[in-house]
């Protein structure tokens, strides 16, 4: 009994390492425990350098603010500096449905670039009428610079570029670029497309 449970236990972990979700959790897990700074910029900068990379991983460098928290010394200069980097457009802050109070820091030329792959992609599935994410990016990102916003002011913004549609929104939520809050429907909270393998994978190595 005791020997199927030892040959059950290493196939899980074989597993485990020829998983890329895993791996690359386990690489940016460990990031906390070997990086320590006084400045949130220079901390900030060698985590976006050393974000692990897996061709099936299609998400750009970001950073988790519990991970920062851990690396600079100073938990008030880190909140202080990163507002100060956000009302800049230096970066962006995304709540994260893990389930935890975390959230997700990313550089805003960064999100860009997320936010353009996920036009490439759906481009080539011929997805109609993207338009919106081009007002998305123009109109509503440039502006907007909480991490929430609600209905009312995301039509709002949109309409500066055309006439918006539920169905506009809809496509928003899809390509990962909104999701809704659970406690008021009319609200959104911004996001970052495709993060999605690799929160599940930080979770489980966190569990």
């Amino acid at each position: 009994m005791e020997k199927g449970d030892s040959s059950s236990r290493k196939r899980q972990r074989d597993e485990e390492d020829n998983n890329p979700q895993t791996d690359t959790a386990n690489q940016f897990s460990s990031l906390e425990y070997h990086l320590n700074f006084s400045d949130t910029m220079v901390a900030l900068q060698m985590m976006r350098a050393q974000f692990p990379h897996h061709e099936k991983i299609s998400t750009l460098p970001f950073i988790l603010r519990s991970q920062l928290y851990s690396s600079v010394m100073d938990r008030t200069q880190v909140d202080r500096e990163l507002e100060s980097l956000r009302r800049e457009k230096v970066l962006r802050i995304f709540k994260l449905n893990t389930g935890q109070d975390d959230h997700a820091i990313m550089f805003v030329d960064d999100y860009l670039s997320q936010v353009e792959r996920v036009v490439k992609r759906l481009e080539s599935k011929k997805q109609p009428d993207l338009s919106v994410i081009e007002w998305f990016k123009n109109h509503v990102i440039q502006s907007k610079l909480d991490p929430s916003i609600g209905h009312e002011e995301l039509c709002s913004l949109l309409s500066l570029a055309g006439k918006v549609k539920e169905d506009h929104i809809s496509l928003l939520i899809n390509a990962g670029l909104l999701t809704r809050q659970l406690i008021d429907p009319d609200m959104y909270w911004f996001a970052i497309p495709s993060i999605g393998s690799v929160l599940k994978g930080l979770t489980q190595v966190r569990q």
